[in-house]
């Protein structure tokens, strides 16, 4: 558990439970941190990109609030939403892509630098080795946490064709990442 973790928690909890005041208070927190993890991460960007980045991933934490599981970290759940928006970023900026170690959950709330030996392992560098199908549906509903339903509208496809594409998809991730692990 990081250093952030209990303090950001309580905010969380306090704000779920109508607290004004702790909203504020999270938010203001949260911004910092993220100001300064995008910052690091997308050096040589200019600063109209890291603030872009810092109202979208704040937008994405109010709007999926709801959803948050308390009795899950705090920290990894704003981390991978923070992630998602800067990978977001990059898919929209094709000409400008660099490639950012994202794997780092400490990067977003420690000044200490991480090892990004296992970078190669990113999730969404294997979610694009998948049929598209296959990596929209986990990432939909592994990663984004909706509903098989809610995939299943936003996809256009049947239920049942997302968990099959589900099923498909993680059998195939793991033979990659076995792959990987061989010498």
């Amino acid at each position: 558990m990081n250093r952030y973790e209990p303090e950001l928690h309580a905010l969380m909890m306090k704000s779920l439970a109508g607290e004004e005041f702790s909203y504020n208070a999270l938010l203001t927190k949260l911004s910092s941190l993220f100001r300064s993890f995008f910052r690091h991460k997308l050096f040589g960007h200019d600063e109209a990109a890291v603030e872009d980045l810092v109202q979208e991933t704040l937008l994405a934490i109010h709007l999926n609030r709801h959803r948050y599981d308390p009795g899950r970290p705090f920290t990894a759940w704003v981390y991978a939403i923070a992630r998602y928006k800067m990978m977001d970023h990059f898919r929209r900026k094709p000409a400008g892509r660099v490639f950012v170690p994202v794997d780092d959950v400490e990067g977003l709330f420690s000044a200490e630098t991480a090892d990004h030996s296992d970078s190669s392992r990113d999730i969404e560098t294997l979610l694009t080795q998948l049929p598209e199908k296959q990596g929209g549906a986990i990432r939909l509903v592994k990663l984004e946490q909706l509903s098989v339903q809610e995939a299943s509208e936003r996809m256009g496809i049947s239920e049942a064709d997302i968990k099959v594409s589900i099923h498909r998809g993680l059998k195939k991730l793991m033979s990659l990442v076995s792959k990987e692990k061989l010498p």
